[in-house]
């Protein structure tokens, strides 16, 4: 049987031997060692977890409350913004409404100065024509009299005329102008 043992031996590329013997299941599946395998990874899960709790987990439960308190921080820091974007808009919307006010009151005085300026024209322009018209009719009724007083004149000459033409006489002016005045009154 050593012969065959030693027949079986295998040369390995490393240079040892392997017998058929000696070859087993790959250790971790290997039963045997089983309960050596449970201790060591009870060991190194305990070993894991105290190095997590005592090291690494306080360090990330602080990274974790600084990055909740920065923003927090951030967030109160915003509201404040806010908070006063809201109050720059509601001034803004204030000093907008009175600054619209104070043009109506502005355009409303303008309106008022031009209509008093446009009434004071008006007014001017009105008494000019008044004036302008008063003249005309001093001018009609100065021609008007003037005229009247010619027309005793051309009527005497016309009369004049005509009682030269029917009587083949001369009648004097006083007696034609008598007579026109007498015949204008009627």
């Amino acid at each position: 049987m050593a012969s065959e043992t030693r027949a079986a031996t295998v040369e390995t590329e490393a240079g040892t031997e392997v017998t058929a013997e000696q070859k087993a299941p790959f250790p971790p599946f290997n039963p045997e060692f089983f309960a050596s395998q449970l201790l060591w990874l009870a060991i190194f899960f305990i070993a894991f977890y105290y190095v997590l709790k005592k090291v690494a987990l306080p360090r990330i439960g602080g990274i974790l409350e600084v990055r909740r308190d920065r923003i927090a921080s951030d967030l109160d820091h915003a509201q404040r913004l806010k908070e006063q974007s809201d109050q720059a808009i509601a001034a803004y919307e204030q000093a907008l409404t009175e600054a619209r006010n104070r043009a109506y009151a502005i355009a409303e005085e303008a309106r008022a100065a031009a209509a008093k300026v446009s009434d004071a024209r008006r007014a001017e322009s009105e008494a000019e024509l008044a004036r302008k018209l008063a003249a005309a009719e001093q001018r009609i009724a100065d021609i008007k009299t003037q005229a009247l007083g010619e027309v005793n004149g051309i009527a005497a000459e016309a009369a004049e005329a005509i009682v030269a033409a029917l009587i083949g006489g001369a009648v004097s002016r006083e007696e034609i102008d008598r007579a026109v005045a007498g015949a204008l009154k009627e």
